[in-house]
């Protein structure tokens, strides 16, 4: 199975670069194809293999990221003008994540707030936020992408409380707004570590 979840992010990656290269779409929409498309995957890990061996997948993409960058192997996730690791700290986090919890639905949604509710902010602000733009620690953010992150992130504990646990949606706003705070302050992509981080402590503290 681990064989096969590495060829699939192999795949996913040459794809991605393929587009970024023939297409010569805007950088940031290809990072965050492979953030939104690997994240995803990686966030059902959890129902396929064991906590360590996402631990050993972890490792194995920090080293891949590492490697590529430093010889470019894979220029689309890294051809990005603001300076950041946020691919570093998107690996760091798979493995990371595992030992704040051992509940694969709280994992799940962790990580799909980094993939899914991270990576839409990042889209749709480069599509739509480019006159509502400011910046934070001298990056640009945008409101559009605040929001569109502020909607995604309160979906998917939504989803989370009415499958798994009763939650009360105050206290999942609230959440979610924290959530978005932390993606405007997590310049240098380190949100990208914090965002599932905080989820799983949050959502196992509220279990």
């Amino acid at each position: 199975m681990m064989v096969l979840i590495l060829i699939v992010v192999f795949l996913l990656l040459v794809i991605n670069e393929y587009w970024w290269k023939h297409t010569k779409k805007i950088s940031e929409i290809n990072r965050k194809f492979v953030h939104i498309t690997v994240g995803s995957l990686v966030a059902f890990l959890p129902f396929l293999i064991s906590w360590q061996d996402i631990r050993y997948l972890s490792l194995g993409f920090i080293i891949i990221i590492i490697i590529s960058k430093y010889f470019n192997v894979f220029e689309a996730i890294h051809a990005v003008e603001r300076p950041t690791i946020g691919e570093v700290f998107f690996a760091v986090a798979v493995g990371l994540t595992t030992y704040l919890t051992n509940n694969k639905w709280i994992y799940l949604i962790a990580i799909l707030q980094m993939s899914l509710a991270d990576g839409m902010a990042a889209v749709v602000g480069v599509k739509f936020g480019l006159k509502n733009r400011y910046k934070v620690f001298g990056q640009y953010k945008s409101l559009i992408g605040s929001l569109s992150f502020l909607f995604c992130a309160f979906l998917l504990l939504i989803f989370y409380s009415l499958a798994i646990h009763n939650i009360s949606i105050s206290l999942l706003f609230n959440l979610a707004l924290f959530l978005t705070v932390i993606e405007n302050i997590g310049v240098f992509g380190i949100d990208n570590l914090l965002i599932p981080i905080l989820t799983a402590v949050f959502l196992g503290i509220i279990v």
